[in-house]
């Protein structure tokens, strides 16, 4: 637009808005004129955030702030441009724009807010199911936060929450996980409504169950994310959680009833038993103190509510996991483990530890005691 006119098109804008916004006008041209394009941005970012400014942001942004765009922060830039970019009410409208706000910020100085539109088009590419396309255009953008040495948080917040939603898409469960977690350390949950904090400690929390590589859930657990489910109909899935990070066989008998309502769940009903079975074998090595990690068949059995035959493959399958380190002895019918996996210990996991070091602190005394006693005649030497 010409500069001219600008001054006449600020005056129609501000006719249009609500009376409670039409102040800002008045700060728009005065900076604008004054061409104090830091003071003049900080108070559009102010405005785009107020919702009453909803439909004026697309014509602002068309006209009056593209007579400027290459003078001011190219993040706040695109910030601004994804705030209007909610105002079209057809996703393709939205992708036409935010890819020609991708296109225009694409500079070797403004990298930073490229990704952060280029991630956002993502997101319509998502929603139009335009899979391949986004993969595209997430790679690219990962590429492009790799070879930064910092960058701000609302960027790579953006990526790793755009990524999340790739991988649940398609149903990728431990990706989902990894970028879900790290989308989650990027913001201020306070920032998440109570439905938006409950539905993703829901999808955490089945994407761990039911996925094949993870095993251990000591992040979530610790996430106060997880507590948006307390005094909700989800709330077993919380139980659930813990029930399996502490191998409790008897909780699931419980709880198992409750997996009819996800149909994820229920499908992967065999697979969950599988996996809280390795639970309860690892539990169970855990618990039993360092000097005697030789198990039995049976005793694992018994532990585990596995038939006896089948134990040996359920050792086996522990060990390939990474879960435990040690040696099967396929004749006398004995595991024999030397190393398990670290996890989150509840209270009761705790104090059974606190248990095992005050037996070992008596065993210590105790080998002292008798040293000191057959050793006296050394000691005096």
């Amino acid at each position: 637009m010409d500069n001219d006119r600008i001054p006449n098109h600020l005056t129609e804008l501000r006719d249009l808005a609500p009376d409670e916004l039409q102040h800002y006008f008045l700060d728009f041209e005065d900076f604008w004129e004054r061409k104090l394009w830091h003071e003049l941005t900080s108070v559009l970012v102010e405005y785009f955030n107020d919702p009453a400014s909803g439909p004026q942001r697309i014509a602002l942004f068309g006209t009056f702030i593209k007579s400027f765009a290459d003078k001011i922060n190219q993040l706040k830039l695109v910030a601004l441009g994804l705030r209007a970019s909610n105002e079209y009410k057809g996703q393709e409208q939205r992708l036409g724009f935010l890819s020609s706000l991708a296109e225009r910020v694409n500079k070797p100085s403004s990298q930073d807010a490229f990704v952060y539109a280029s991630v956002a088009a993502a997101s319509i590419k998502l929603r139009l199911e335009h899979f391949q396309d986004a993969r595209q255009d997430l790679d690219h953008a990962e590429s492009i936060l790799d070879s930064f040495d910092s960058v701000e948080t609302v960027v790579h917040a953006s990526f790793y929450e755009v990524n999340a939603d790739y991988y649940h898409a398609r149903q990728e469960f431990a990706a989902y996980y990894r970028n879900a977690l790290r989308y989650l350390a990027c913001i201020d949950l306070a920032s998440l409504s109570p439905q938006d904090l409950q539905t993703r400690a829901y999808d955490l929390s089945i994407a761990a169950l039911v996925s094949d590589s993870i095993y251990n859930f000591g992040e979530l657990l610790l996430h106060p994310i997880l507590d948006s489910l307390n005094g909700t109909p989800h709330a077993w899935l919380r139980d659930l959680l813990f029930a399996f990070n502490r191998g409790d066989l008897a909780a699931w008998g419980l709880l198992e009833q409750h997996m009819g309502q996800d149909a994820l769940l229920a499908e992967k009903a065999t697979f969950l038993y599988q996996k809280i079975s390795l639970a309860a074998l690892t539990e169970t090595a855990f618990r039993r103190p360092p000097h005697d990690r030789a198990m039995g068949f049976d005793v694992v059995a018994a532990s585990t509510n596995v038939n006896e035959d089948e134990i040996e493959h359920l050792v086996m399958k522990a060990l390939s996991l990474g879960l435990l380190r040690g040696t099967i002895d396929q004749v006398a019918r004995v595991a024999r483990i030397n190393w398990v996996q670290p996890k989150v210990l509840d209270m009761t996991q705790v104090e059974g530890m606190r248990g095992r070091l005050k037996d070992w602190d008596a065993s210590v005394n105790q080998l002292g005691n008798w040293i000191e006693g057959v050793g006296k005649d050394v000691w005096a030497a």
